[in-house]
């Protein structure tokens, strides 16, 4: 699983859309089988592994387990969508008159 980033797609698929893994390769007739399912709990069980915010995972930065404490290097990527969110966001009145409100991109029309 942790070596494999084709069979997480596809069990990022599977879980998605809640089929097994068979029926995804066009194997199946929809039934879970046990392979099925040890691929799903395994998947939810490595799921659990990935940090939510940076989306690594402990076992990669701590040396005893194998992994390397640089592992992974910074970088900055500017998303010019999430900008102008940040930038609108700035207009939102503090206190009970900025409540709720929440900026969201729709695409301009010609």
């Amino acid at each position: 699983m942790i070596a494999d980033a084709q069979f997480r797609a596809e069990l990022e698929l599977c879980d998605r859309y809640r089929i097994p893994h068979s029926l995804f390769l066009g194997a199946g007739d929809g039934s879970w089988s046990e392979a099925d399912r040890a691929k799903a709990l395994a998947y939810a069980a490595f799921g659990r592994s990935v940090c939510e915010q940076c989306g690594t995972r402990a076992a990669e930065w701590d040396e005893a387990q194998g992994g390397d404490r640089y592992a992974y290097v910074t970088t900055t990527v500017r998303c010019v969508g999430c900008e102008l969110i940040a930038v609108e966001q700035d207009q939102v009145p503090e206190g009970p008159d900025g409540y709720g409100v929440r900026i969201g991109l729709v695409p301009r029309t010609p």
